[in-house]
């Protein structure tokens, strides 16, 4: 079986002609979003979007970008993983999230998306 390379957000980024605030996707690799994100599925990333108590984000923490659920608590701030198996992690202000999920789609189905906004 073909082994996966997880390129870091970064480097897509540094190489890229984008624009730092335009749109882009990446696909979702693991289980800590289930049931609402599956692995394979592809999210698109707004980052100029309102980050909000809910919003499904992609953020900066402990060295490494991390796909999570921003909410707010009563202590501040967290990054909360969907499937209850992975640890809450928490964060200084939502200045630790780099974008906002705006869309998910499964590949190869071009009717089978949900949006976010």
């Amino acid at each position: 079986m073909d082994e996966r390379k997880t390129i870091p957000i970064q480097d897509i980024n540094e190489t890229s002609n984008c624009a730092g605030s335009e749109p882009y996707a990446l696909m979702v690799l693991g289980d800590s979003m289930l049931p609402e994100f599956e692995e394979g599925e592809i999210i698109v990333v707004e980052p100029s979007g309102l980050v909000k108590d809910g919003s499904y984000v992609v953020a900066y923490v402990n060295n490494e970008y991390i796909f999570r659920q921003v909410v707010k608590h009563e202590e501040g701030w967290m990054l909360k993983p969907l499937n209850p198996i992975y640890p809450n992690i928490p964060i200084a202000d939502i200045d630790a999230a780099k974008g906002v999920v705006i869309m998910k789609k499964r590949p190869g189905k071009r009717s089978v998306q949900k949006r976010y906004i």
